[in-house]
């Protein structure tokens, strides 16, 4: 069988090549994918403590720290006590962050609409949800990579 009839060797190959694209396309905003992956979470739940936001990524807390560091060197998040743990911290996104969310989530959309191209608005849908099933079948937690979640600690 030659290496492009078998799924797995289309799946990494793609895989590569996206990755290469996000994380060139999230240069100028002055993210990593890492970043951006962290940024999305705090969106969708902001004010989580340092490790409830390490357990939710299944990243190791000293990883998550190194992470939290880079952002809010960047002035992207805010650390601030927790309101319910003293010994917490909370992270905040900030309006900063907000602005240069929006544009990577756009970049992250003009990508897919450039790597997905060739299929129609009902393929991308079947497609996504295939790749769902996938997904869950390796056991990835969803809306994590799982590269993100290899990052050796600091």
């Amino acid at each position: 069988m030659q290496l492009d009839e078998r799924g797995v060797f289309l799946l990494s190959q793609l895989g590569h090549h996206v990755a290469e694209r996000m994380a060139t396309s999230l240069m100028p905003l002055g993210l990593q994918p890492a970043h951006f992956g962290i940024l999305s979470h705090l969106q969708a739940d902001d004010g989580l403590t340092q490790q409830r936001l390490a357990d939710n990524l299944g990243i190791h807390r000293n990883s998550m720290v190194g992470l939290v560091d880079d952002l809010e060197a960047h002035e992207l998040v805010r650390r601030t006590r927790h309101p319910d743990d003293r010994r917490a911290y909370a992270v905040r996104l900030t309006d900063r962050a907000r602005a240069v969310l929006r544009e990577a989530e756009a970049s992250a959309d003009n990508l897919e609409d450039t790597v997905l191209a060739p299929l129609s608005e009902p393929e991308r849908r079947r497609l996504i949800a295939m790749l769902h099933r996938v997904a869950a079948h390796a056991e990835l937690l969803p809306g994590v990579h799982p590269g993100l979640q290899r990052r050796a600690p600091r």
